[in-house]
């Protein structure tokens, strides 16, 4: 599939930002197509490593379904919200990668993909880490997101100033 490029090309992110923003971002928001082919977005705490965006989850949901009735899915990360009252504007900074979402299946997988969530969130405390994948790993799931096309604006106020 061709993606549209930008509009605004003037205020396209490198791809270089747009990773760096994915490494360091905490929580962004997962789209995908849910019940009766709408909509449904969730915000999620992730981990970016090599084209690859992991999320944890419950074995169930609304999540889980949507993703098992349709593979394909955006993830937006927003870098910078600054309202600006005064000149009826925002600056802002975001990131959207589109790609298509799996459920892993390997077990190898889904133990790394879950330690390097365990390290964003709480790092340098393996023993914990450890304790919390031998008590939980069993009770959740982790997916996969493969990008395929990865875009980020940010306000024309901030070009030049990042």
């Amino acid at each position: 599939m061709e993606f549209r490029p930008m509009r605004r090309v003037r205020q396209q992110l490198t791809n270089e930002t747009c990773l760096e923003i994915l490494r360091n971002a905490t929580s962004g928001t997962l789209a995908v197509l849910g019940d009766a082919d709408y909509p449904y977005a969730v915000p999620l705490s992730f981990v970016y490593t090599d084209g690859i965006i992991y999320f944890h989850s419950a074995k169930s949901g609304h999540k889980i379904d949507a993703i098992m009735h349709h593979d394909k899915a955006s993830f937006c990360v927003i870098d910078k919200d600054e309202i600006h009252g005064d000149e009826f504007t925002t600056y802002f900074r975001s990131v959207i990668a589109f790609g298509r979402i799996t459920i892993v299946s390997s077990l190898v997988e889904k133990l790394e993909g879950a330690k390097l969530l365990g390290r964003k969130y709480n790092p340098g405390d393996e023993a914990a880490l450890t304790r919390e994948l031998e008590k939980g790993l069993a009770h959740m799931e982790l997916l996969r997101l493969d990008i395929e096309h990865l875009t980020g604006k940010e306000a024309i106020e901030l070009i030049g100033k990042n």
